[in-house]
């Protein structure tokens, strides 16, 4: 598969605060009342066209809390591709690490929000299969980066990542159980999935309580556990203590990119040496403040608003 480097940004091997690894699409977000039902019709209340993927989704996030960031990704040579450079180069995002890749599309996702919840159904494309791998250059930038953030799609970069003598705090996105996992898990310093995960059938953890199901992943986990739950906020680890940041009370719009933009405000938080209570937090407000508006990007909050709403949070120890 062909494919050349585009975009812009800081020197090659400059450090940065956060590199960012994964995946890019392009979100194409309708507003309903209702979710419709197999052969009905609903009206179309609005639509929004914005980049999307959680690799580009964190980088944006990231650049917005004022976090040096350059994102390594594939984008297909096609006017999605165009789309989704420009919307990394609005919020200042590093692109030199992103390759177009001749002959083949950008992926898409239609994403479905129900109006009166915010909640969101999201169909999409998957990205190409091999659209990044670990070459010199990419060894050379994740040497180079005090954070480290893989998404999904990455998932088979684990076992190379490893083997590298030198790398910053690497943070995982985990969405499902894929094939590297456990790789995975035996590499990310704070290996962060969704609530889901704790069921999924490929980990048959035990456990009826979260407690205890946390636990027993964190046994095979080699670094921090962080879960998120959604409405709940955040669940963590320390010590011997289960810790819960519940989030702030905010106008729901739109989840989507809710889990993208934690994760990135994590890693964010990281880069400027918050310690763990203190990052749950951080990401929890950012990602409850980016739900106020349609699409992952339009209602990132600044710096300083995540701080100061992240002051008003506690992390409370439930067990």
């Amino acid at each position: 598969m062909k494919g050349k480097r585009v975009g812009a940004g800081m020197d090659q091997y400059s450090v940065c605060d956060v590199l960012v690894i994964g995946r890019a699409c392009v979100d194409y977000i309708t507003v309903v009342e209702h979710f419709p039902e197999e052969d009905s019709k609903v009206m179309l209340h609005e639509r929004v066209k914005e980049g999307g993927g959680q690799g580009t989704n964190t980088a944006c996030c990231c650049a917005r809390l004022g976090t040096t960031v350059r994102y390594v990704g594939a984008l297909g040579d096609d006017d999605e591709g165009r789309f989704c450079l420009q919307r990394l180069n609005d919020f200042g995002v590093d692109t030199s690490g992103v390759r177009r890749l001749e002959g083949t599309r950008t992926p898409v996702a239609y994403i479905v929000v129900t109006r009166s919840s915010g909640k969101r159904t999201i169909i999409y494309e998957p990205s190409p299969p091999s659209a990044v791998f670990l070459d010199e250059t990419l060894e050379a930038l994740i040497e180079s980066a005090r954070v480290v953030l893989l998404d999904p799609s990455v998932t088979h970069l684990a076992a190379g990542i490893q083997a590298l003598k030198r790398r910053g705090a690497i943070v995982y996105d985990c969405e499902r159980w894929k094939e590297g996992m456990a790789d995975m898990m035996s590499l990310a310093d704070y290996f962060i999935p969704a609530y889901p995960f704790l069921n999924d059938p490929e980990l048959a953890l035990p456990g009826e309580s979260i407690k205890v199901r946390m636990r027993n992943l964190a046994a095979q986990v080699a670094g921090r556990l962080i879960v998120t739950h959604g409405e709940a906020g955040a669940y963590y680890l320390h010590e011997e203590g289960l810790y819960q940041v519940r989030p702030p009370r905010a106008l729901i719009r739109d989840t989507t990119g809710a889990g993208d933009n934690f994760h990135a405000a994590f890693a964010a938080a990281l880069a400027r040496d918050f310690d763990l209570h203190a990052a749950v937090r951080f990401a929890v407000a950012v990602a409850t403040l980016s739900c106020r508006a349609l699409g992952g990007r339009a209602g990132l909050p600044d710096l300083a608003e995540a701080t100061q709403v992240m002051g008003t949070l506690q992390a409370q120890r439930i067990a």
